[in-house]
């Protein structure tokens, strides 16, 4: 059998190696990419256990920065398909499996 002490090492070392985030799709400008992508990791390794919270605090920001109607997805093994104002979506995954959708609607 392993050893518990081997397998959380090794989850660890998973965690550290996809711990930078990994921008699937976007059109948004690129300051305003830089600025959402960072704001993302932020909430995800604030609210690491609790994506509820993670997602509120992205809208949140979005909505005070970029105008209302933003929208916040975060999860694991979840798939959509949305219509969203052009140059404002980020689908990115941050963490290894946790995936983030940012869009803008109205």
């Amino acid at each position: 059998m392993a050893d518990t002490g081997d397998s959380k090492k090794e989850e660890a070392d998973y965690k550290r190696l996809h711990s930078f985030p990994l921008i699937r799709h976007t059109d948004m400008p690129e300051e305003m990419r830089v600025e959402a992508m960072e704001l993302c990791v932020t909430a995800c390794e604030k609210y690491a256990t609790n994506n509820e919270s993670a997602a509120k605090m992205i809208k949140e920001t979005m909505d005070k920065k970029y105008g209302s109607s933003w929208h916040v997805v975060i999860g694991e093994g979840f798939g959509f398909e949305i219509t969203h104002e052009v140059k404002n979506l980020l689908y990115m995954f941050f963490g290894g499996s946790l995936a983030v959708c940012v869009w803008r609607c109205s």
